[in-house]
Formats: structure tokens, sequence, C-alpha cells
């Protein structure tokens, strides 16, 4: 278990993505402080890593208020001498035309897939500074590295989350704390069917035909998991990769290819 003895949060735990990082890193040994916003879908997931054998805490909070996202840490922190492990992973999209958005949706993708990150890499960066170590994974995508088409919030805010991630790296390498960032690509999860359901009008194909031909894009010809996206977390987050630092990289079977 390449996590043993770690202590990680993840934020955005409660179903997708997130949930399959929870259970990944608990596989490796790691105690993992769970965050979502729906406490409904958090407490299934606790309950899920407590049948793999391992400790975890569940704390509801909203990842765009620095209040809840200090508590985060602290509780961390105080329940557990320290962190190792940041995986700010929490995030939203909305489909539509850049004509069409109010500031206001525009303002929402960005206080959670940008704000987000900002408040909990920050809170995470202060403790690991205090250790000289640490390692802190940000959530990006594809949409990091190509715009898409009725995702332009979306896509600017992980535009965004990849150059704060170079950006954080060069700042904290000096104490010892590395910061990266996973792209998924299409995954199987509720925002693709959000996307899928919101897109199909747009472009005149009914439900279900947006996922199948996206899905034509993608080189191993398959839909990704979110447990595709968890093995490589859980890579970033042991010491294989200790020698890594300010990368975004691609895990979306072939999408996006740079």
């Amino acid at each position: 278990m390449r996590l043993k003895e770690k202590i990680a949060i993840v934020t955005g735990a409660g179903r997708g993505i997130g949930r399959a990082i929870a259970l990944r890193l608990a596989q490796e040994g790691a105690t993992v402080v769970i965050n979502d916003i729906n406490k409904e879908n958090l407490y299934k997931v606790k309950e899920e890593i407590q049948q793999l054998g391992q400790k975890t805490t569940a704390i509801v909070g909203d990842v765009s208020n620095p209040v809840d996202v200090d508590g985060i840490v602290n509780q961390t922190v105080k329940a557990y001498g320290k962190l190792d492990i940041m995986v700010a992973n929490a995030g939203i999209a909305s489909v539509k035309f850049s004509v069409e958005m109010t500031p206001e949706e525009w303002d929402k993708i960005f206080a959670v897939n940008c704000r987000g990150v900002f408040l909990c890499d920050t809170a995470a960066a202060k403790q690991m500074m205090k250790q000289k170590s640490g390692k802190i994974i940000n959530c990006a995508s594809i949409a990091a590295h190509s715009g898409f088409n009725l995702l332009a919030a979306y896509s600017a805010s992980k535009f965004a989350v990849r150059g704060f991630t170079q950006a954080l790296a060069k700042e904290l390498g000096p104490h010892g704390i590395q910061v990266n960032a996973y792209c998924p690509g299409i995954v199987g999860t509720d925002m693709w069917d959000l996307i899928d359901a919101k897109m199909g009008p747009y472009l005149g194909m009914a439900k279900g035909e947006v996922l199948k031909e996206y899905t034509k894009l993608i080189t191993l010809g398959r839909v990704q998991t979110p447990e595709d996206a968890a093995c490589f977390v859980a890579y970033v987050a042991s010491s294989d990769a200790d020698y890594m630092t300010g990368q975004s990289v691609m895990i979306d079977g072939g999408v996006v290819m740079s």
C-alpha cells in the first residue's frame, strides 16, 4: 500500500471521480478526509471507506467558502496531526453559448472550479509549508488544454486551474511540496449525463447521442471510468511521483494529445 500512514483530503468526494479517488486512496492505505456539499452522498462514501477498514472523516462544506475550506483543513490537522495530500476535485459545469450566459452563471462556475481550487490549495499549502512536505493535486480537464464548444466558462475555469497549478508548483517547490493536476476526458459520471442532456438540444441530438458522438473522439474507444482517473491520482499522491511537479496530465484515453 503506497499511501500507508498518509493523510489525504478529497473534495467533491460524494460521487463520480471524487468518490473513486477517495476509495482508491483508502485502498492504498491513506486515511481520507472526504468533503462534499451533498451530505447524503458524502456519508454513503464514508460508509464505503469504512468497509475497506480505513479511517475516514466526512465534512460537509462548500469549497468556494473560505471559512468552510479552512475548517476542513483545520479539522483534518486537529484529528490526524498533519496533511500529506490535498485533492482539489470539486467542480461543476454549465452548457450554454457564451452569449447566453449571465455574469452570475459565469461567476458560479469560477467560484467552484477556480476559487475553490485556490482556497483548497492555499489552505493546504500553509500546513504543508510547516511540514516541508506534501502533495497538492488539482482537477483540471481536457478542457484545460482545448476549449470546448458550449462549455466556454468550464473551459476557461480549467485553463485557469492549469495555469495556477504551474505557478503554485514554482512557489511551493522550495518547500518540498509538489503541485500537479489531472485532466480527465469524457467520463461516465453525472456531469457528463448533464452535458449530454443539455448539449443535445443545441446540436439537434436526442438524449445519449451527444455522449455517443463524443466517444468517437476517444482513441481507446471507450468512455472513461472514474476509476481511470483515480488510478493516476493515486500515483501522483505516492512517492513514485516525488520528482513530478507543475504538470497537468491528460488522462482521457487519447482525446487531446499534447
